[in-house]
């Protein structure tokens, strides 16, 4: 495997780089096994806390494709972060915010608790048939998406700023920020390398709830110091996905992942077109549509059918 460089300490690091997951099959039921090993911190079980009542929770069974998407609160749970009719299902119930505590498994009528994000993206995208959730309302509150409670030294950063001075407090929020900053990104890598092994160890469906989870922990409103809108890991960690998805059989979510890690920036073409992890997808019709979005084809097929109907080319 390539040894990761300082600057950039995930760029080589790819599964392709990796020994063969196991073999392909189809996702089963008990899939729900990794959401027991995933290591951040995730939603607790949907039991009703103090003070919630019936009305705080509904329920939909809606048919793919969803027009809602999820993001990771900072509780680590899945959160509804924006809905569009145009996009698929929805209803009137879902609002931004509210919360997913129980979702339906991968096939089958079972019904899993809702323990952290990347199990349910996971449970969603290999959903064979409508997709069920429980929900909690959160009427409108995106508190799921913000940060901890002020202390004393972001209020007194905020006056400095707000009156345009720069003393005490903004000194200390930028000491924390800057802590805090690395700790998200020491724990966002600890979770890629142990998804790393597990797929190395054949358990492609544990690693995907953690790199689905590595990519729920991207940083919001990242720019680099190209200029780029997502983080180097978050575009490892999309073709990752894409290689374990095609290790358990689900070729759709697999093309899905695909293609948001290319229009994310990831550019080894090659790779892509000769990866064994990724070869499951390549049998499928919609792998070079997907492809050639980004990368020019290695022939330009349209050109030399034109020239074919003009030329024999070996015809007798």
């Amino acid at each position: 495997m390539a040894q990761a460089s300082a600057r950039a300490p995930v760029a080589s690091v790819l599964l392709a780089s990796a020994p063969r997951a196991a073999p392909t099959r189809a996702v089963t039921a008990s899939a729900q096994a990794p959401s027991r090993d995933v290591k951040p911190t995730g939603a607790p079980p949907s039991a009703s806390a103090p003070g919630e009542s019936a009305k705080d929770f509904y329920e939909v069974d809606l048919p793919k494709p969803l027009g809602v998407k999820f993001g990771r609160g900072n509780d680590g749970g899945a959160y509804i972060s924006a809905i569009d009719a145009r996009r698929g299902s929805v209803t009137d119930d879902m609002q931004v915010g509210d919360k997913v505590v129980k979702v339906s498994a991968s096939f089958g009528a079972e019904v899993w608790d809702a323990l952290n994000f990347g199990q349910v993206v996971y449970a969603m995208r290999t959903r064979n048939g409508n997709v069920y959730m429980k929900i909690k309302r959160n009427y409108g509150s995106e508190a799921c998406f913000e940060e901890a409670e002020m202390t004393e030294a972001e209020r007194l950063y905020k006056m400095e700023k707000a009156g345009g001075n720069y003393g005490a407090g903004s000194k200390e929020m930028q000491a924390r920020n800057y802590a805090s900053r690395k700790e998200a990104e020491r724990e966002r890598r600890e979770l890629f390398d142990d998804a790393l092994v597990k797929f190395r160890k054949g358990e492609a469906e544990l690693a995907l709830v953690d790199f689905e989870n590595v990519i729920g922990m991207e940083p919001r409103n990242f720019v680099g110091d190209n200029f780029s809108r997502v983080t180097n890991i978050y575009r490892v960690a999309q073709y990752n996905v894409a290689c374990c998805y095609a290790a358990v059989g689900a070729v759709d979510p697999g093309l899905e992942a695909l293609d948001a890690c290319l229009k994310a920036g990831f550019d080894d073409f090659k790779k892509v077109r000769s990866d064994p992890n990724l070869a499951p997808l390549r049998t499928d019709s919609r792998f070079l549509p997907v492809l050639e979005k980004y990368d020019e084809p290695v022939i330009n097929r349209e050109a030399i059918n034109a020239l074919k109907s003009i030329f024999p080319f070996g015809k007798k």
